[in-house]
């Protein structure tokens, strides 16, 4: 298996409106390290995973709509607690959806909230 990640970072605000989350449940603010992971079990005709310049591309504008966003606020979050899991979740739907060519390259997001806590979505494999 080959493996191709990318990496950037994404600052947002919002709120955890339930007792579960204690302090976070008010308004407040994260910068979280976004880190893409593109795999194949074989590398295409051009010998990679995929072109690290398209990776870095497709990375930035699943980002863009989140950039200094209030989630609280965003469409994509409406009714939805914006856990960093849930976070990870959009982005990857947003990779998958550029690729949805390509269903043969896997897809991992990996968020780092705090230098203590990480989260990974991997999104299914896709027909």
């Amino acid at each position: 298996m080959y493996s191709l990640t990318v990496n950037d970072h994404v600052m947002i605000a919002h709120s955890l409106p339930d007792e579960f989350f204690g302090p976070a449940q008010g308004m407040h603010g994260a910068t979280l390290t976004v880190e893409a992971t593109f795999t194949r079990a074989e590398l295409d005709e051009h010998a990679v995973v995929l072109d690290i310049g398209q990776a870095m591309e497709m990375l930035d504008d699943a980002l863009s709509p989140l950039h200094y966003a209030n989630l609280d606020e965003h469409p994509d979050f409406a009714g939805k607690l914006s856990t960093t899991e849930a976070t990870a979740h959009y982005i990857g739907q947003r990779l998958a959806d550029s690729l949805s060519d390509q269903p043969d390259v896997g897809i991992t997001v990996t968020l780092t909230e705090n230098p203590r806590a990480k989260v990974a979505y991997t999104v299914p494999e896709r027909p």
